[in-house]
């Protein structure tokens, strides 16, 4: 039997459920995050670093819907390219 390799229909699922466990990671980690900066002394160079590592986190959180369509746009193209280019 031939292995067929690429990417298939069902491969969506798991890519879903890995962006959806990361969005939920993101977001308990910018809450911890934002306790600890709360717990720090004002203008000492922890608070900065901490306050840094939210908004570098935030702005990839903002990007998580373009990464997707990315994701599933590569996906599709992929099934379509495969089923167009080998008509078999």
């Amino acid at each position: 039997m031939k292995s067929k390799k690429g990417f298939q229909v069902g491969d969506i699922l798991p890519l879903a459920l890995v962006i959806v466990v990361a969005g939920v990671g993101i977001a308990f980690g910018l809450n911890i995050l934002g306790d600890v900066k709360s717990d720090m002394t004002p203008a000492s160079a922890e608070y900065n670093a901490t306050g840094d590592t939210i908004t570098a986190v935030a702005k990839f959180s903002s990007k998580l819907g373009i990464i997707v369509t990315v994701i599933v746009a590569a996906i599709l193209l992929g099934i379509l390219v495969r089923y167009l280019m080998n008509p078999n």
